[in-house]
């Protein structure tokens, strides 16, 4: 008898070794034009408030406001991530759709969002931390989870201090109440690949497939 594995018999999984060319994710510029300035600010704020720079004559309430004027940043900005990713999540489960036949049952958006943050391609991985991304995880899975949240950038009236302070804690839990919603069969970077671009990256190299 064939031996059984997580995504069936035999044959089966012979048919999910082979690698599969999943559609390009494009992350668009996401910077608030005054974006880069408010999280350092907010960063040497949260350093002042715990004691780890002087406080020099800046008042505690100055320096709170600081550091909630970038955490709010922070948080319109991956919510756009969030964005690109959720859409790049859409078009691996069109993918899945037509694909179905050779592929295991049980892929979802839990199974994508999977392969993005705990088994990304080395490519891609690669290509973050070029761009300057080293915890790529924590900001894909907070993305995805503000994504979760809000149906639009929330706007700053909308949100309490306490939110916007610590919404980042909140958004770990909702990716992980998300992912946690069903079972799902797991996809990994042997059998699934993509690419990542930036979107003006992307654009040049459709023009230059055009001129072609």
């Amino acid at each position: 008898m064939a031996p059984e594995s997580s995504f069936g018999t035999a044959p089966a999984l012979e048919r999910s070794l082979v690698l599969r060319m999943l559609p390009p994710l494009i992350l668009h510029p996401f910077a608030d034009a005054g974006g880069p300035g408010k999280l350092v600010e907010s960063s040497r704020a949260n350093l002042k408030l715990q004691g780890l720079l002087p406080q020099g004559e800046a008042t505690r309430e100055d320096l709170d406001r600081a550091l909630l004027d970038g955490r709010y940043s922070e948080l319109r900005m991956l919510y756009y991530v969030g964005k690109d990713l959720a859409r790049w999540i859409g078009q691996c489960l069109e993918f899945a759709e037509r694909s179905q036949d050779a592929l295991p049952h049980g892929i979802c958006y839990q199974s994508f969002a999977a392969l993005l943050i705990q088994d990304a391609p080395l490519e891609v991985q690669a290509k973050l931390r070029k761009w300057g991304v080293a915890d790529y995880k924590s900001i894909f899975s907070r993305a995805l989870g503000l994504h979760t949240m809000f149906a639009a950038a929330p706007p700053r009236e909308m949100l309490s201090d306490e939110f916007v302070r610590a919404y980042f804690r909140y958004a770990d839990q909702i990716f992980l109440t998300k992912q946690g919603e069903c079972d799902f069969a797991p996809v990994n970077s042997r059998e699934f690949d993509f690419e990542l671009y930036s979107s003006g990256e992307y654009a040049r190299m459709l023009e230059r497939s055009w001129g072609e």
